[in-house]
Parts: structure tokens; sequence; C-alpha cells
């Protein structure tokens, strides 16, 4: 059993490390916030055999208050360990700002040497983070935190600010902060030519490009066309801005396009790689009976009893696929053939539908002939 302790542990970080280790075994975790005391400090640092130092202050009312919440209390937790004799390794986290000379980059640089000196003096490891902004789920908005913000008020349908819309800032996303540093404590030590650690991946993007990804997010939920994703930081970045929507609005709702038939409702779209959508068919009803040029799409009976028809526009054979629920089966409709869905059995039939491009009213390569 490894005793870790975690300082700051119910900030952004500190939450989304604790979430992390408390998926591993064999770990027993102790966590210091603010309104623990120096004692329940020294009892914890004294039990753990890591800490991951996350405690600070970067808003405070006073400048002074830099100092005591960086320095003064990073040197007592590092006087309690001197006081013991304890060999402890510690992460620390720290900020890019730690090499400015304002108030709170001092007081970080300070925090920094109090740690960096502990680990000569005893020789143990020890790991200096300067992080510059994170971003990702529980980080509080209208804090410290330009994504945080952005996400919970365009989420909410509130104004946001942009002063300079060509600034660029640097991000590094929380899930790659939490890997780091859980692979401190795991011994994958990898070798560092300063006293400082980064993670190991960075984005950097202009606020304007955040806006305008954050408004399609919020955008995609009437249009349906979700952002492509096609990047890591995207994919985060959509993550994020989900982990902000408020409890009671998770739900949105769906057209659904009734007629004799049933009904049928488009549920995803993308710019380039097509959309979903969903119907259900009453018993011994069949929907298609068309054919298209280039147009490409997939079939998934996930409930009921159907049967798909095909026939070459230049043939008279008919090709069937027999479908079911109990079976999944997809049907890929190739151009150039006619082709139907026919429910076969005695309850509706729910099937899942993929096309490889967004429907266009103006040019929607559909051509009626029956099957």
């Amino acid at each position: 059993m490894k005793t870790i302790l975690v300082t700051g542990a119910y900030g952004f970080i500190g939450r989304n490390l604790i979430a992390s280790l408390k998926c591993k075994e064999d770990i027993e975790i102790l966590r210091i916030g603010s309104k623990n005391s120096l004692q329940d400090l020294e009892e914890y640092a004294l039990k753990a055999d890591f800490i991951f130092h996350l405690a600070g202050i970067n808003r405070p009312m006073n400048e002074e208050e830099f100092i005591t919440g960086n320095f003064d209390y990073t040197q007592h937790l590092i006087n309690i360990l001197h006081s013991h004799g304890k060999n402890t390794p510690i992460v620390l986290s720290s900020s890019t700002q730690a090499q400015q000379d304002n108030s709170y980059g001092k007081s970080k640089r300070a925090a920094e040497e109090v740690v960096l000196s502990y680990g000569r003096e005893v020789g143990v490891d020890t790991f200096v983070y300067r992080l510059p902004n994170v971003f990702g789920k529980w980080s509080k908005p209208n804090y410290n935190s330009v994504v945080a913000t952005w996400c919970f008020n365009i989420s909410r349908d509130i104004p946001i600010q942009v002063n300079n819309p060509d600034a660029e800032i640097t991000l590094v996303y929380i899930d790659d902060v939490v890997d780091s540093f859980i692979n401190k404590l795991d011994g994958m030590n990898m070798m560092n030519s300063t006293d400082f650690y980064e993670i190991p991946r960075s984005f950097s993007i202009k606020l304007k490009h955040l806006e305008a990804s954050l408004l399609a997010f919020k955008k995609s939920r009437h249009t349906l066309v979700i952002s492509d994703l096609k990047n890591d930081f995207e994919r985060f970045l959509y993550s994020t801005y989900l982990s902000y929507l408020p409890e009671d609005d998770f739900g949105y709702d769906l057209e659904m396009k009734h007629d004799n038939r049933g009904w049928l409702a488009e549920f995803i779209k993308t710019e380039h790689s097509g959309q979903v959508f969903i119907s259900r068919t009453k018993p011994g009803i069949t929907r298609g009976n068309h054919w298209h040029h280039t147009k490409v799409e997939k079939f998934l009976v996930i409930e009921g009893e159907a049967i798909v028809n095909f026939r070459h526009i230049e043939s008279e054979q008919i090709i069937e696929y027999p479908v079911n629920g109990r079976r999944l089966k997809v049907i890929d409709i190739p151009p150039g053939y006619t082709h139907s869905i026919t429910n076969t059995g005695t309850t509706e039939v729910i099937t899942l539908f993929w096309a490889n491009e967004l429907f266009n009213p103006d040019k929607p390569d559909t051509y009626y002939l029956e099957v």
C-alpha cells in the first residue's frame, strides 16, 4: 500500500488527479484543502510516501497572500519533512508565470526553489512542473481560465468578452497533466535537462478560433452538424465544453418526421463524414425504392424483422438480404442499385442509417425506381 498526499485536493487539477488515483490499486489518498489546518498537513505529510503539492494562491484579495499561499505554505511543508528526516518525492505544480517578475511569478519561483533545494539536500526526486493554462472538466469558470469561463458562458447564452481576437494562448489538457504526474509516481522519470518539467503535449490557439469552436459546439445541438473533431485539441475542447452544460440542459429534442410509414429523424451530421439518422417503420411498410449516383448508405436494423431488397438499375434480378434485431448485420447500399427495406414482421422495425454525405435538397442524388 502506497500513501499519497495531495495538497490542493479540491481544486481543478487536484480533483482530476484524485479521480485517476482512485482507479489504481493499493493506493491510500490523503487530501489537504483550504479548510485543513497546518496540523492536518503535518500529520498527513509524515504518513505520505509521495506528495503531489498542488496547493497555491493565484487570485488573492491582496498581493501579500501570494507569498503566504505559495511560498510560505510550501516552506512549511518542506520544514515538516526536514524536521522529521522524511525523504519524500514531490511533484510541485508551478506555473510558467514563475519566469515573470510580478508578485505571483516571484512567489511561485520562490516555492520552486524550496522544493528543488529540498530534493538536492536529501537526495530525493522532485518534479517541478511549470504549467501554462490548463483546460478540461471541473475548472472553475469566471476565475482564471478563459476556456472554463467561455464554456460556461456560451453554454448558458451569457455574452463573452474578446479583447484581442488575435491573441494566442498556450494550453495543456488536464488528462495529459494527470498522466504526466502519475508517471512520476509510477517511476517513469525521463531524463530532464533542466530542473523543470513540461507536459509533453501542448496546444496553441488564437482566441478568435477558440471562440469559433465553442460557438460551433453550441450551434451543433440545433443544426446537428458536429465539428469534425479531426485533431486531439478539438476532441478535448468538445469534451470540456460538454462538461459545462447546465445539469437541466443535457438533453435536446430531435425533429421527428411522421407519415403513414412511421417516422424518421436525423441524429448526427458532419461536414465531411456524412450523417446518421433513425427510423421506425410499421409492419408491412416499405421504405426506399430509389437509387443514387454517388451517395452510399449503411442500414442497420436494431429491432424487428425486415428484408433489404436490391436491383441493379440495368438488371431485372432482385437480391434479398433478410435482417433482424436479434443478429445485427450492416447492409451496404452501393450506388447504381435501387433499394428498399420492408418490414416483414408483426412489430415495428427500428433502423439506423448512415449516409456518406449530408442531404442536399437542391441536389438530393435520389431517383425513384421500384425494386
